[in-house]
Order: structure tokens, then C-alpha cells, then sequence
């Protein structure tokens, strides 16, 4: 029950939602889900803290770079599988998703260096 009740909270906030079908591409460097997302970094950081509690993400740290992706299917429960293949069957047509497809597409034309610097520059959350 414990298990349940941390996917659905995770899967309960379009944020955490948006940022795992962008991690569906691969490995994001947290630079380029806050990019994505257009959040602050506190809030990005405390989403993918919420999946990664749930199990429906793993990180690495590199340096100072932060890396999250999908847990490799050998390593998912089958809870976690179900979830992620419920969200990701639901959401395949969506129009929303489409489009930060697209936007995420643009971000990782850039270097996550570059992005963070940005953001720093840029005293904030703001990219682009």
C-alpha cells in the first residue's frame, strides 16, 4: 500500500508528469528539466525528489550536475512499470506533451552548462 500511495502522489502534480514523459528521450540534467518546465530550481529539485521517493526515477550526480532518468526496466517493479506505461499510453496524443516534446527538443540542442550559466545570468529561472 505504501508503494501505491507514493506513485499516485508523484503521478498527482502535471509537473512530475511533464518531467517524466521528457526523461522517456533519456538522461536530463536537472538544468534542462528546469528549462523545460520553466520552474524554479527549488521546485524542480523537490519534484524529482517526490519521483524519485516513488521509484519512478533514478539520479546520479556528476561533478556539480545532477542527471535524472527512468529506472532501467530490469530494476522496475511492476507497480512502477504499470504506472509509467499508464501515463505514458494515456498522454501519447496530448497536445501539451507534444509541445514540450518540441521545447525540450530546442533545449537539448544546448549544452547543460550552457543552460545553467543562462539561468545564473539570468539571476532566476528564465531561459531562452
Amino acid at each position: 500500500m505504501k508503494d501505491l500511495t507514493a506513485i499516485t502522489k508523484a503521478l498527482s502534480d502535471k509537473s512530475r508528469i511533464r518531467a517524466l514523459l521528457a526523461l522517456r528521450r533519456g538522461e536530463l540534467c536537472v538544468c534542462q528539466i528546469i528549462a523545460l518546465l520553466g520552474l524554479a530550481p527549488s521546485t524542480v529539485s523537490k519534484h524529482m525528489s517526490v519521483l524519485k521517493q516513488a521509484g519512478l526515477v533514478i539520479s546520479r550526480k556528476q561533478e556539480r550536475w545532477m542527471h535524472y532518468s527512468l529506472p532501467k526496466a530490469s530494476d522496475m517493479s511492476h507497480k512502477i512499470r504499470g504506472a509509467l506505461e499508464w501515463v505514458f499510453g494515456a498522454l501519447v496524443r496530448d497536445e501539451s506533451i507534444k509541445k514540450d516534446a518540441e521545447r525540450l527538443a530546442r533545449i537539448l540542442r544546448q549544452s547543460p552548462e550552457t543552460l545553467c550559466r543562462k539561468r545564473r545570468k539570468n539571476n532566476g529561472n528564465r531561459f531562452e
